[in-house]
């Protein structure tokens, strides 16, 4: 399988912020909304293994699933142009009529759209459903919603490899939980979860939920690590307080911290997971859960697509 121009590794940038610097705390970025601009971040690297799983198998099609504005559906339209396959996105919902940008741009890309109300949705995975979307479309492989299983599990583990500098914690947003599994199955050998970075040998990976009630996700990381590694690494905990209302929700504090984060540092963040976890990073630093001394990496999983986050209220977070 030959691959686009992909920039890799992607670039670590230093921050340069006072308020940082006041805490004694070095944050570093890791551009990976740099590598493509159709196939970003850990789109890319959720994708990589699975492609060459579908190519492997003598696949010709891709299915996948994914809300209305997703940037899974997205990028698997992008990748099925890139690599030449043909693709098929389940869409959650009523059909769009016009479609949205996100659709607009999988339709553009040659992805095949089909919708699935929402009850029937809820186990789309079940036999009788991936039955019938084989009947209607044809054999498939099937790659999963956000593209979290045990290949890409593998393929964000390598993101570690790439980190030129040393670091004591790695900090991602979590949606479906590839991307944390995987870099912290990539981590030098790890910590007691709630532990405090800098004290003991070894690295901390933090997730930041972007979903409300986010504590299920553990569950999922640990199932997704021990798909692929066999068992579940101890050095990786999620932060469920930064959700700012639930997922593709903002508040004016989330919009503003964008905006000046923007201003400072030439980096427009991700409203729906990046945003979310840089603020929480800032707000950890502030209230000192890191110590001084303490180097960090926040991944920059992907740019903002302007994916319409809906307003949420007070009541909501």
């Amino acid at each position: 399988m030959s691959a686009p121009a992909l920039l890799l590794p992607s670039p670590v940038e230093a921050l340069d912020d006072e308020r940082l610097d006041a805490a004694g705390v070095r944050v570093l970025l890791k551009r990976d909304d740099l590598i493509h601009p159709e196939l970003p971040g850990n789109k890319w690297r959720k994708l990589k293994y699975n492609l060459e799983a579908a190519e492997a198998a003598g696949a010709a099609r891709l299915l996948t699933f994914g809300g209305a504005y997703s940037n899974h559906i997205r990028a698997v339209a992008a990748a099925g142009a890139l690599f030449g396959f043909e693709t098929i996105g389940v869409i959650r919902g009523e059909a769009y009529d016009p479609l949205n940008p996100s659709l607009q741009f999988a339709v553009d890309h040659g992805m095949r759209l089909a919708y699935l109300d929402r009850q029937t949705y809820r186990r789309k995975t079940g036999p009788d459903v991936l039955e019938r979307l084989g009947a209607e479309h044809g054999d498939f492989y099937l790659v999963p919603e956000g593209g979290s299983n045990a290949l890409a599990v593998r393929g964000c583990a390598e993101l570690v490899g790439e980190i030129d500098e040393d670091f004591d914690v790695v900090c991602c947003g979590v949606g479906t939980g590839g991307t944390l599994a995987g870099i912290a199955a990539g981590l030098a050998s790890g910590r007691e979860p709630g532990s405090e970075p800098g004290r003991e040998p070894g690295q901390l990976a933090i997730g930041f939920s972007s979903l409300k009630g986010g504590d299920f996700l553990s569950d999922d990381v640990a199932a997704l690590q021990r798909a692929a590694l066999g068992e579940v690494t101890e050095n990786w905990e999620i932060e469920t307080g930064y959700h700012f209302g639930g997922y593709a929700r903002v508040k004016p504090e989330l919009t503003q911290f964008v905006d000046d984060f923007q201003a400072r540092h030439g980096v427009r963040l991700d409203r729906v997971y990046v945003a979310k976890m840089m603020y929480g990073v800032y707000d950890l630093v502030a209230r000192g859960r890191f110590p001084a001394g303490t180097r960090i990496v926040a991944v920059i999983t992907g740019p903002d697509f302007a994916s319409r986050p809906r307003w949420s209220s007070d009541e909501a977070g």
